[in-house]
């Protein structure tokens, strides 16, 4: 049997969203999840472990069928996982994001996270820059995809830096700088690289809202068991984030590049497609991601983010519901958290999920929503075991 997870990730949200006390999921055109959620299973799934920060790190991993709380060791090592960074053990790995700050100072505020969703190939020579000026034997800057970058400091796992707490730039869009700039200067080496990286930036960057990097997320190199040792499948991951990438990558699954996926709401839709039908030819788990609907939840945008569900269900669930009709295969669809309008940022709530195939036990239920999830009773405590719980249903036994 063929499986396919299609994660949207974000998707889920609060009442009051849209008219009519609706949520952006409620309120979207969503005829295929409906569809699958009346012939199939649904319920609610806890991604995030108690204590734990409700990062897509965290969820998707749990996604995965990993336990977050045995093996996230941070966000930077995930990305470096997806560049296939060569790290020695004792590696401190930081996400670096390019950002726009009103000032950085104690008085400033994190204007956007994303410097305006800049362009990787205007991102990119801005930080190769970056590690040409400023990098040495203990830091290094390496590029990533659009505003999402790293920066490594080399034997600082040790060091008293792995211990600062910083926020993602995105849990604190419009507010103050000055929590996390009193945490920074307790690093003095990252407090000149922040104030080195800016001054620098003043010159590079004029073109572009990119005044400032943000290192956080720092932690040790990630190791994960394979996904086919612990599955018995063989997957693979389709997204334009680098963090799923990394996952799958440091789970040995191939790691699928779709041309013009940008994680936005314009990505190629058909290009996912093809490239999830391509892999099952051979393959026997696809685990297909579209970060749209997040990057909206954090703009604040209801609307957009209620078109991308809508495009998700058309363009993603859709086509490939239609061209694997009639074949062996079974459907999980999800969320790896919420991203709620009123937030702006994520939230630890248990996200819905539905599970079709063709002797599924038919849920009834008329819509595929964070309410009628709910309402069934079905309740998966812990993320990591949705995986293993899918299988159970399909017959598939594992070893404990």
């Amino acid at each position: 049997m063929k499986l396919l997870f299609l994660i949207a990730d974000g998707m889920g949200g609060w009442a009051g969203e849209m008219p009519g006390n609706k949520t952006c999921l409620k309120a979207a055109a969503t005829p295929n999840m409906d569809a699958l959620a009346a012939t199939g299973e649904v319920g609610v799934c806890q991604t995030i472990p108690e204590g734990m920060p409700p990062g897509s790190d965290v969820a998707n991993m749990s996604l995965l069928g990993f336990n977050p709380a045995n093996y996230h060791t941070g966000r930077g090592p995930i990305e470096a996982a997806a560049q296939g960074l060569k790290l020695d053990p004792d590696d401190l790995v930081w996400r670096m994001n390019l950002v726009s700050v009103s000032e950085l100072s104690p008085s400033g505020r994190m204007l956007d996270y994303s410097s305006g969703h800049i362009t990787t190939e205007v991102s990119d020579p801005l930080v190769r820059d970056l590690q040409e000026r400023l990098g040495d034997e203990t830091f290094q800057f390496f590029p990533g995809v659009q505003y999402r970058h790293l920066l490594v400091h080399k034997g600082g796992a040790a060091e008293s830096e792995a211990r600062l707490h910083i926020s993602p730039p995105h849990d604190i869009t419009g507010k103050s700088l000055h929590a996390d700039l009193r945490e920074f200067s307790g690093s003095a080496r990252m407090w000149d690289l922040l104030f080195q990286a800016e001054e620098r930036l003043a010159e590079t960057a004029r073109s572009t809202k990119a005044n400032s990097i943000w290192p956080w997320g720092q932690g040790r190199p990630l190791l994960l068991p394979g996904f086919k040792e612990t599955f018995g499948r063989v997957g693979a991951v389709i997204s334009a984030v680098d963090l799923v990438r990394g996952l799958g990558r440091a789970a040995g699954m191939e790691v699928i590049e779709v041309p013009g996926a940008t994680g936005l709401i314009d990505t190629n839709y058909q290009g996912k497609v093809d490239a999830a039908l391509k892999f099952l030819e051979h393959g026997d788990f696809a685990f297909v991601h579209l970060e749209g609907p997040d990057e909206c939840g954090h703009a604040g945008n209801a609307e957009e983010k209620t078109e991308a569900i809508s495009r998700f269900d058309a363009r993603i669930v859709g086509p490939l519901r239609q061209a694997l009709t009639g074949q062996d295969v079974a459907f999980v669809i999800t969320c790896d958290h919420f991203t709620p309008i009123a937030e702006r940022t994520h939230t630890p709530d248990a996200v819905p999920f539905l599970l079709w195939h063709a002797k599924s036990e038919p849920s009834g239920l008329s819509s595929f929503s964070e309410a009628q999830a709910r309402s069934t009773g079905l309740v998966l405590e812990a993320g990591h075991e949705l995986l293993h719980w899918t299988l159970r249903q399909l017959g598939c036994q594992l070893e404990p």
